[in-house]
């Protein structure tokens, strides 16, 4: 089951780091697939394995001079702040209802995704204020859901920095920030709810950490983006309907 789980993660942490996402959307399916429980395992280590596929990303995107770090710190600190609450919030809320909301998340990532592959790539952008108050409410509320879910938010935050008129990959890279500050605040507040154990933890970080570097080194220098958002939005479709099956 170790073996299986470390090959699935491996290869959608590859294909989520090209996208600035840590792949807590598909980490946690995957890990309740193989049987894992919900709330003690697949979230709080699903969330680590998010932030640490995005700080990996983040490393060579900045080493590219592809993150947006003046305009990305008000977002990644409203995500700072919020992860945590939605955290501790998730404990309230029974799991059918969590894995519904997963599944909204899941289509909504995929039908924007898909809708921006077909737009004209920019080539500069420069956020206004109206760009920045609006990256901030949904980077905050994308952190806060993200990690009641056991995610990152990177599923809101990457199709959002697109749709406001960010390239692709500068778009991608400074997701990437946002996101690795949203789930380790996100961990911190499931820190106390892992029962998961070590050796699983330390396998799916050391898959992790090589897929998010061949990942992100493929995106920052030779990926095109409109395939990397076609083949993003069918993986993403395939995985909801496979998680809306069983609520049905």
């Amino acid at each position: 089951m170790l073996l299986l789980a470390s090959v699935l993660i491996f290869f959608v942490s590859a294909i989520f780091a090209m996208l600035g996402m840590g792949g807590g959307m598909l980490h946690l399916p995957i890990l309740l697939w193989l049987g894992y429980p919900l709330k003690t395992v697949a979230q709080p280590v699903g969330i680590l394995l998010n932030g640490l596929t995005t700080l990996v990303a983040l490393i060579t995107y900045a080493r590219n001079r592809l993150v947006d770090w003046r305009g990305s710190w008000p977002m990644a600190l409203a995500a700072l702040i919020l992860a945590p609450i939605g955290s501790m919030i998730a404990h309230l809320i029974d799991d059918r209802v969590l894995i519904f909301l997963l599944v909204l998340m899941i289509f909504f990532a995929a039908i924007r995704t898909l809708t921006s592959a077909k737009k004209a790539e920019p080539k500069e952008f420069t956020p206004t204020l109206k760009h920045r108050v609006l990256g901030v409410t949904v980077a905050g509320f994308a952190a806060f859901l993200g990690a009641m879910l056991g995610l990152g938010g990177g599923t809101l935050i990457s199709p959002l920095l697109m749709w406001m008129g960010y390239p692709t990959k500068r778009a991608v890279a400074t997701s990437a920030f946002i996101v690795t500050i949203s789930s380790a605040s996100g961990f911190v507040g499931r820190i106390g709810h892992l029962e998961a154990s070590w050796l699983l933890v330390v396998v799916l970080s050391l898959a992790v950490i090589l897929a998010a570097w061949l990942g992100s080194s493929l995106m920052a220098t030779k990926a095109k983006p409109h395939w990397v958002k076609y083949a993003y939005s069918i993986l993403l479709f395939g995985v909801g309907v496979k998680l809306l099956i069983p609520l049905l």
